[in-house]
């Protein structure tokens, strides 16, 4: 499985769907994911569902993110963390961040 993306019906939300592992392999896949982000879009969900390991380039990713479309008047959450993954969300202070379920 790799990372996916949905747009919402409405074109208000793109969803980042990641796979079992968010890493430094997958840098270049996420970034692709919400590069080009049509101008409808006004909030990024990343969902985590399928993740049981996150490392700290992935954190990095998240900030990158941030960064580059800082332009953009944007929200973020991170859904459905698993718990070990929540814990490394909230150990690196993300929930200042991100709005995390």
């Amino acid at each position: 499985m790799s990372i996916s993306t949905n747009v919402s019906d409405d074109g208000n939300k793109l969803v980042i769907i990641m796979d079992d592992k968010f890493d430094y392999v997958k840098a270049q896949d996420f970034r692709a994911a919400y590069d080009g982000l049509p101008e409808t879009v006004h909030h990024v969900e990343i969902n985590l569902a399928a993740t049981d390991y996150m490392d700290s380039s992935a954190l990095g990713m998240l900030l990158n993110m941030q960064k580059s479309l800082s332009h953009r008047n944007l929200t973020y959450s991170i859904s459905h963390c698993r718990m070990q993954v929540a814990r490394v969300l909230k150990i690196a202070r993300f929930d200042k961040k991100f709005d995390i379920s």
